[in-house]
């Protein structure tokens, strides 16, 4: 009896040890126009074959752990994920006026954003794992503005997913242009998004003939998806807020967004 408890116990232990060593990351270095760029992947390499990739594209705190926490989900559930870096090398912000400097020196040139964009889509698109033909992007706050103007410039892939992002634009999407579905999930009482700018978004997105859907949750606030959210609301004097509710919510939303555009 002892030797089968060991033999077991042996065999839960590798069978464990396998599974965590499925889950494969790496950073990797790109550029861009000559600038430097930091990424990184997240993958299981116990699935066979190729699968759809996922861009992640950072808060306006830059690319820190909270993307590449995301990359790893992605992968656990079988995506070939890679959160890109928007601000080039690397570049994170502890403040929330360095964090604001950092993104607004990419809102004002979104050319640069949109080759930056380009510039790791063609990563992910060239990653052995990756079924080139099937790829989606989605953005937390700074992040999901990002993506929504991907979307806004018809850059081709199947889908966009915003997670308490910014919706307003300088280059309303024009009729035909938007190639990609898209799923935007706010918080509705989230005081960074105004209820005018939710109107002129759905308008925007109805004008141009937009795959969308806008899903308020309930009582969550900005950053909701994020577990330091509490502490970054209360140390910097914000209204931000991790809720628990709608991060999980918006989450298996988005998974079966996923299903619906890669099937």
């Amino acid at each position: 009896m002892k030797r089968n408890h060991i033999w077991l116990t042996g065999l839960l232990l590798l069978v464990v040890s396998g599974a965590q060593a499925a889950l494969q990351t790496e950073t990797v270095t790109y550029r861009d126009n000559g600038t430097e760029m930091k990424g990184y992947f997240a993958y299981d390499d116990s699935i066979e074959g190729e699968r759809p990739g996922v861009l992640v594209v950072h808060e306006w705190w830059g690319h820190n752990e909270y993307p590449r926490e995301r990359a790893r989900m992605l992968a656990k559930e079988g995506y070939v994920a890679f959160a890109l870096d928007m601000y080039g090398e690397g570049k994170t912000a502890d403040h929330p006026d360095t964090a604001g400097k950092f993104a607004g020196e990419v809102r004002k040139n979104m050319d640069v954003a949109e080759s930056r964009f380009l510039a790791a889509l063609e990563q992910l698109k060239n990653h052995p794992m990756t079924e080139d033909d099937d790829i989606a992007a989605i953005g937390y706050c700074f992040g999901g503005g990002v993506v929504l103007e991907m979307a806004r410039r018809g850059v081709d892939i199947d889908g966009v997913a915003s997670f308490h992002g910014s919706l307003g634009t300088d280059s309303p999407a024009k009729p035909g242009e938007v190639e990609a579905s898209i799923r935007v999930y706010n918080g509705a009482v989230d005081p960074f998004v105004k209820a005018e700018a939710i109107e002129s978004f759905k308008q925007e997105m109805d004008a141009a003939g937009a795959d969308y859907q806008f899903i308020n949750y309930p009582g969550a606030k900005h950053s909701f998806t994020n577990p330091g959210a509490d502490e970054n609301g209360e140390k910097f004097g914000l209204p931000l807020a991790y809720n628990k509710a709608a991060d999980k919510k918006s989450w298996a939303d988005m998974l079966e967004f996923f299903d619906e555009i890669f099937d």
